[in-house]
């Protein structure tokens, strides 16, 4: 099917009905959650083998409103449920009240992608599991572990919370318009870390972890002293690393040793 690309969102649509089905297959129904938030539908090639699995209660958010009209037009979902909204500022209520959870699926749009990963990390109580096609990169980097030079801050804050697990990548030709770059599937699982350990706050961990890579060619010492933390206070035996070496654990060390 062809179909109008939404070049100002930054939105390939995926065309590669195989790829759609498989990214559909990976969800697990983690927690037995059966409710999903497709985020970018466009015209449903997604949309459409979600609700075939016949299992799953499925809404989406989708900011372009003639691609909305075509899904109610169209019969892929009801006018309740598909929003014409900007996700990074709707509120989840609308579609599941009283802090129900949901499980967060999409071919996502390049362009927000690493907005839409911290809006899963501020629902990550709400949220069990996350499948959806990022850039190949984006992907790798947040499966990534340490000692790589992809592992980075989302990596860091997303691993604390989620068992992350690259599943495919997909090839540009998958897309219309093909994008210049190969895509990549992953899955987020949630884990059993309900709080941060050391009694870390979420808020102040992503402060010292957004400090660490601020300069991640320099030493810890150096890029935490230039994010405002006293780099004194530094375990010995970090100082002399990079950012990228250490494990996601011993980020909560370095975070723990840093709080006030």
């Amino acid at each position: 099917m062809h179909v109008r690309a939404k070049k100002h969102l930054g939105q390939h649509f995926l065309r590669d009905l195989d790829a759609a089905r498989r990214i559909a297959e990976g969800i697990t129904k983690h927690h037995g959650c059966a409710d999903v938030l497709e985020v970018g539908p466009g015209m449903g090639a997604l949309t459409r083998p979600l609700l075939d699995r016949g299992d799953l209660n499925v809404h989406a958010v989708e900011l372009d409103h003639e691609s909305v009209e075509y899904l109610i037009s169209r019969g892929v979902l009801t006018e309740d449920r598909v929003f014409g909204v900007d996700l990074l500022t709707w509120n989840p209520d609308e579609a599941f009240p009283d802090g129900a959870p949901f499980i967060v699926a999409g071919n996502f749009p390049y362009n927000i992608s690493s907005q839409i990963l911290f809006r899963v990390l501020d629902w990550r109580d709400r949220v069990p599991e996350c499948v959806g096609m990022f850039q190949k990169e984006v992907a790798e980097r947040v499966a990534e572990g340490p000692g790589s030079k992809t592992y980075g801050i989302l990596s860091v804050l997303l691993q604390s919370y989620y068992d992350i697990e690259y599943l495919f990548t997909v090839h540009e030709n998958a897309f219309d318009p093909p994008p210049k770059v190969k895509s990549g599937v992953i899955r987020l699982v949630r884990n059993d870390v309900m709080e941060l350990p050391f009694g870390l706050t979420h808020p102040h961990f992503q402060r010292v972890v957004k400090a660490a890579f601020s300069q991640r060619r320099k030493t810890l010492r150096n890029s935490i002293k230039s994010g405002g933390f006293d780099a004194n206070r530094i375990p010995e035996a970090f100082q002399s690393q990079r950012a990228e070496q250490l494990s996601v654990a011993q980020f909560h060390e370095l975070a723990a040793s840093l709080m006030s």
